[in-house]
C-alpha cells in the first residue's frame, strides 16, 4: 500500500479525490463529525416554499432568526448575535478584544491559535492529561491561569478528546478567571450531541457572568456547513453591541437566515439525531473495549478518540486502510500533545459504523 505524506481534514474530500482517484460523492467522511441524519427533513420539505426571501434583503438585525435561537437554546434574545459561521464571530471577538496572551485546552481545533495570531498576540496550551482519558484538573488549571493570561479558550465538549466540562466545573472556572481578570470563550460546536445538554452546556452562565461568549453553529448537528451560519450568546451587551458594529451588514445571506428558523424548530429531527448518536455512542464504546490493541477515551460527543496499541501500525496506516474502502477518518497526529497512534472518527448509521469497525479490527488483530 503507498503512503502519502499528506494529512487530510474532514472538509478535504477534494484533495483526497486528487490523491487516491476515488470520486469524493463515494467517501463517507467519519473526519467531518456531521450527523450522519443529513439536513432536517421540514427544512427540505419546507426550504422551497420561502425561495422568494432572495428577492429581498434580510433585517439587519435578523430579529426572525435570532428569536427562533433563542427559543431553541432557552436564552435571551437580547443576548445572541449571529454570524457567517462561527468562525467569523471567532475572528471578530478576537479581534476587539485583542489577547495579548491566550491560553487554549489542548489538544483541540487549530483554528483558535490561527486567530490569536493574526490578532497580534500569542498562545499557551494547557494540557489534558491522557492518565486522566484527557478530562480536565480544575487545580491544575488553576494554578496556569496566572494573571499574565487575558483569554481562555475552551471547545466543550472538546475535539479531538470527546472530553466536557460540566456546567459547574464551568462555573468555577469563571469566577477563577473573573477574579484574575481573563475573558473566556467557549466553543459548543458538539455540546448539542451530548447525552445530557443541560448538565454540559454554559449557556444559562451568560446571565451571571460577563467575562464568557459561547459560540455554535449549524455545520455539525444540523448538517448544514454550506449554509455558514455560527451564533453567540453573551450577556456582555457592551461586547456585543461593539460585534455587531464591526461586523459587514448582511453576512448571512436570506435563504440561510430562513433555513435557521426552519431546522432549529424541527423537534422530531432534533430527537431523532440524539437517539441515534447515544445507541451508536453506547455500542460502539462496547465493542471497542473487546479489542486489546487499542485504548478509547469515553466520549461525550459524536465522535470518538482511539490510541492504537499495536506496535507496527500508525494511524496513517488505519487512514490508508480505510480510505481504500471509501470511509475517511481523521488521523491525529497533527493535533498538539498526540502522535502517530491516534486516530479520531465519528458516529454514522449503524451499518457504516460497522463497516469501519471491520477495516479497524482487521488492522488491529
Amino acid at each position: 500500500m503507498t503512503q502519502h505524506n499528506t494529512h487530510f481534514h474532514g472538509s478535504d474530500l477534494e484533495t483526497i479525490e486528487k490523491v487516491y482517484g476515488i470520486k469524493k460523492e463515494d467517501i463517507v467522511s467519519f473526519a467531518a463529525n456531521v450527523n450522519p441524519l443529513g439536513i432536517s427533513p421540514k427544512l427540505k420539505t419546507s426550504l422551497a416554499e420561502r425561495i422568494d426571501s432572495i428577492t429581498r434583503y434580510p433585517d439587519r438585525e435578523y430579529t426572525s432568526l435570532r428569536q427562533h435561537i433563542a427559543g431553541y437554546v432557552q436564552a435571551d434574545v437580547d443576548h445572541i448575535i449571529v454570524g457567517n459561521g462561527s468562525t467569523e464571530l471567532i475572528s471578530l471577538f478576537i479581534q476587539i478584544k485583542k489577547p495579548k496572551k491566550a491560553l487554549i485546552i489542548g489538544p483541540t481545533y487549530s483554528e483558535y491559535e490561527r486567530e490569536v495570531t493574526l490578532g497580534g498576540g500569542s498562545t499557551l496550551y494547557y494540557r489534558l492529561e491522557e492518565k486522566n482519558n484527557f478530562t480536565l484538573d480544575l487545580t491544575s488549571l488553576e494554578k496556569t491561569l496566572t494573571n499574565e493570561i487575558d483569554l481562555l479558550i475552551i471547545c466543550n465538549p472538546n475535539n479531538p478528546t470527546s472530553t466536557a466540562i460540566t456546567r459547574n466545573n464551568m462555573r468555577k472556572i469563571l469566577d477563577i478567571c473573573k477574579q484574575k481578570g481573563i475573558f473566556v470563550m467557549v466553543d459548543e460546536t458538539y455540546v448539542e450531541f451530548a447525552e445530557d445538554v443541560k448538565e454540559i452546556t454554559s449557556i444559562p452562565l451568560t446571565n451571571y457572568y460577563n467575562n464568557i461568549i459561547i459560540l455554535r453553529g449549524i455545520s455539525k448537528f444540523f448538517a448544514a456547513p454550506g449554509l455558514r451560519l455560527g451564533y453567540a450568546i453573551c450577556g456582555n451587551l457592551d461586547l456585543l453591541k461593539e460585534i455587531n458594529q464591526r461586523k459587514n451588514p448582511w453576512t448571512i445571506n436570506s435563504l440561510a437566515a430562513v433555513a435557521g428558523e426552519i431546522m432549529f424548530t424541527d423537534e422530531k429531527y432534533i430527537k431523532d439525531t440524539r437517539a441515534l448518536i447515544a445507541a451508536e455512542r453506547s455500542r460502539i464504546c462496547k465493542i471497542l473495549a473487546s479489542n486489546k490493541n487499542l485504548t478509547y477515551y469515553p466520549p461525550t460527543a459524536n465522535f470518538i478518540l482511539v490510541r492504537i496499541e499495536k506496535e507496527d501500525v500508525t494511524s496513517m496506516d488505519i487512514f490508508e486502510a480505510a480510505i481504500q474502502k471509501g470511509l475517511m477518518i481523521r488521523d491525529c497526529s497533527t493535533f498538539p500533545f498526540l502522535d502517530n497512534k491516534y486516530i479520531r472518527f465519528c458516529f454514522m448509521t449503524p451499518e457504516l459504523n460497522d463497516a469501519l469497525l471491520e477495516v479497524l479490527f482487521d488492522m488491529l488483530k
